[in-house]
């Protein structure tokens, strides 16, 4: 069988990560436990997960001409991933996200960078790419107006379009009406449609959310699983898998790029669903974002598993 073929238009982040005691006081100075540089961004997270599961995946973004940079290209590259779309930016930083670390808790700040100079031209550059893709897969840390080029280019070429629409900001309504798949958490979906997301409200806003234009909704919802509408317009609910947790960083992503993987290969929305549960479940029993990503195998190992178990 064609491994599936996918195009991830987004983000690539340098996280730097801080562990401490506790976070310091306004004018504060503390002796910090642990420094880690770890390869992150939405965008890149996505691409290294759809390619050690096993899709033909390829990668536009941009990034600084500085060693943050390097390393990030590398890690796609090790990974597998198609880099030649990903542009170096003169004279502008790669991104970064600083994660303080403390008291059981996080807090981030995250300075775009290069980022922020992807550009519907990038996206005319790389028509190649996506001419041969089977999915293309969008985030919103890189400027909105690319991921609204990029969705229109994408459908104008007959491709399947994914929207992971994080972080959570303001879109024009047109959007929506590019969007194959549309895969808020329940705090987005909240954000989007001005509902409440949390109980029996979730299908409501669900459906208001496909009103909007958006062809198929799927809500993840952590540890509870995830949410999708079905062709008759009812909710179809599937729980997570139980896992040992380490670090929940990326299973998002993770789930993400199964999703989109599956459909490209075929499966029906609830296969598709399922196999991203049970790809973002194996994410969090690892550390690292990008380096905690499950292989092809691994995916297929714990399926086998869940099927002798009976799970």
């Amino acid at each position: 069988m064609n491994k599936p073929k996918l195009v991830v238009i987004g983000s690539l982040n340098m996280d730097i990560v801080i562990e401490t005691e506790r976070y310091p006081q306004v004018g504060e100075t503390l002796l910090g436990e642990r420094i880690q540089f770890i390869p992150g961004g939405k965008g890149a997270n996505q691409a290294v997960a759809a390619a050690r599961l096993g899709a033909e995946t390829a990668m536009i973004g941009a990034l600084g001409d500085d060693a943050f940079g390097e390393e990030l290209l590398r890690s796609l590259q090790e990974a597998g991933v198609d880099v030649s779309g990903v542009k170096r930016v003169a004279g502008v930083a790669t991104g970064v996200a600083s994660i303080y670390v403390a008291e059981g808790d996080n807090s981030i700040v995250v300075v775009p960078g290069a980022n922020y100079r992807v550009e519907p031209a990038d996206i005319d550059r790389s028509e190649g790419k996506l001419l041969q893709a089977d999915i293309v897969l969008l985030q919103l840390e890189i400027p909105v107006e690319t991921v609204l080029y990029a969705a229109k280019k994408a459908k104008s070429l007959g491709k399947t379009v994914v929207l992971n629409p994080a972080p959570a900001q303001p879109l024009p309504e047109e959007l929506f009406g590019f969007i194959d798949y549309l895969t808020p958490n329940r705090t987005e979906l909240s954000r989007y449609t001005g509902m409440d997301a949390e109980g029996e409200a979730l299908e409501s806003a669900m459906r208001r959310m496909k009103e909007m234009g958006a062809a198929h909704v799927v809500t993840t919802l952590g540890a509870d699983g995830s949410a999708y509408l079905t062709d008759d317009g009812g909710m179809r609910t599937l729980t997570g898998y139980k896992v040992p947790v380490v670090d929940t960083t990326g299973a998002g992503d993770c789930y993400n790029a199964g999703l989109a993987l599956s459909i490209a290969a075929g499966r029906s929305l609830e296969e598709a669903v399922d196999y991203a549960s049970v790809v973002s479940a194996l994410a969090v029993t690892k550390f690292g974002a990008q380096a905690g990503m499950p292989t092809e195998d691994e995916a297929l190992r714990f399926m086998k598993e869940l099927k002798t178990t009976g799970e």
